[in-house]
């Protein structure tokens, strides 16, 4: 297999390609999928307004678009690389885990993204030779003999064989803990992005699974997993598996080939980053909590979730922080009528805008007894210094 062609493009930057260099159908097909579906760039096909050149725009997202087994767009991020392995190592939680020192500098989204399904692979053969978690699960059937309890009238039950309907508990490998390893497996499997010999490790650790545990994708919004002295070294496989399902597809058909998408948002990503990074590094008693949800009214509740809520030691909400992953002169109106509504509803006297880059004009006003101002958690340099700086700047606001 010949490696695909690059297309180099980078996040929020235009990209000018000769007519010629993109067939008119992947053009067609990148302006419905990733344009008017997904929304994750704009394409200008070629014209005499665009100088007969296609214009192409990512529109924050970095990652890999596999157009055709021959064709890839790759996206690079704006930030430097070592920054955004350093924020997907938070994000994901994959600190605690003790992976390997030099993840964080990769020359490419690749490398990383092959080194975590490594990573992922060797760790699901190292459990199978261990022997996968188990548990006993309740089970309803009817047999030609009695197992467990029997039940003796069985609502609507009716068989023209003579079947007994009982009740046991079966002892099974099949448990959603497994079902999450096999399907990412099977996810990295069909993206095709890792090289050969990492591409038989998750090969080898899928069809390790496959015997005895069901393919089945995780559902929405499905409970966090529990973890005991049994299970507890499932927790950083499930961590790996979060980040590879959390940015991968929707695809699209080529011909045989379906073609899987690795993309980042890269707000989501900053919005799970300075959660995750101030959850390690708040000084006591001040904690974060992310996504929390409000409803207003009664009748038609109105849903709000809130980015990140600080709290004191008492646990009263002192603050509400937006992250915005953009780059201005000033604080768009949106964004701040946003932070107010968030920060009146959830009964706090602080509204924090978080930027990634310092505001030309920042904004630091009060409205009616409402604080609100815009800090900087920067993506430049060192991300821990810039934290630090950030969670100083943020207590220092609260206590005036």
């Amino acid at each position: 297999m010949t490696n695909p062609q690059i297309l180099p493009l980078t996040e929020y930057q235009t990209t000018r390609l000769a007519a010629g260099a993109l067939p008119q159908a992947l053009g067609e097909l990148l302006y419905r999928r990733y344009e008017q579906q997904q929304h994750i760039l704009t394409v200008e096909f070629p014209t005499v307004r665009s100088s007969s050149e296609w214009r192409i725009t990512p529109q924050g997202w970095v990652g890999h678009i596999p157009l055709t087994p021959e064709l890839r767009l790759v996206i690079q991020p704006k930030v430097p690389l070592d920054n955004l392995f350093g924020m997907l190592t938070y994000a994901y939680r994959l600190r605690a885990f003790h992976l390997p020192d030099g993840l964080t500098h990769c020359t490419s989204l690749a490398e990383f993204y092959e080194q975590l399904a490594a990573i992922l692979a060797r760790r699901v053969l190292a459990r199978t030779r261990q022997g996968l978690h188990r548990a006993y699960l309740p089970r309803q059937e009817a047999l030609p003999y009695v197992r467990g309890r029997l039940n003796l009238a069985p609502a609507g039950y009716t068989t023209a064989l003579p079947l007994l309907h009982c009740h046991y508990e079966e002892d099974t490998a099949d448990l959603p803990d497994n079902q999450l390893l096999l399907w990412t497996l099977h996810q990295i499997a069909r993206g095709g992005l890792c090289r050969p010999p990492v591409m038989a490790d998750v090969r080898r650790a899928y069809h390790a699974l496959a015997g005895s545990i069901t393919l089945t994708p995780p559902r929405p919004g499905n409970t966090p997993h529990s973890y005991s002295r049994l299970n507890e070294d499932y927790a950083p496989m499930h961590a790996l598996c979060d980040f590879f399902l959390r940015n991968s597809g929707p695809g699209h058909q080529t011909g045989e080939h379906n073609m899987i998408p690795f993309l980042i948002n890269m707000a989501g990503l900053y919005e799970l980053f300075v959660a995750e990074w101030l959850r390690a590094h708040l000084p006591a008693p001040w904690h974060v909590k992310a996504q929390e949800a409000l409803s207003l009214g009664d009748d038609a509740p109105l849903q709000l979730r809130l980015d990140l809520v600080l709290y004191d030691g008492q646990n009263r909400p002192r603050a509400v922080l937006d992250t915005k992953y953009k780059a201005g002169g000033s604080v768009a109106p949106a964004d701040f009528n946003q932070a107010v509504t968030y920060a009146q509803a959830r009964g706090c006297r602080e509204a924090v805008l978080v930027y990634p880059v310092r505001l030309p004009r920042p904004v630091h006003t009060t409205l009616h007894g409402l604080h609100v101002r815009s800090l900087t958690f920067a993506l430049d340099g060192d991300l821990d210094s810039n934290g630090r700086a950030f969670t100083s700047h943020l207590l220092a606001a609260i206590s005036t």
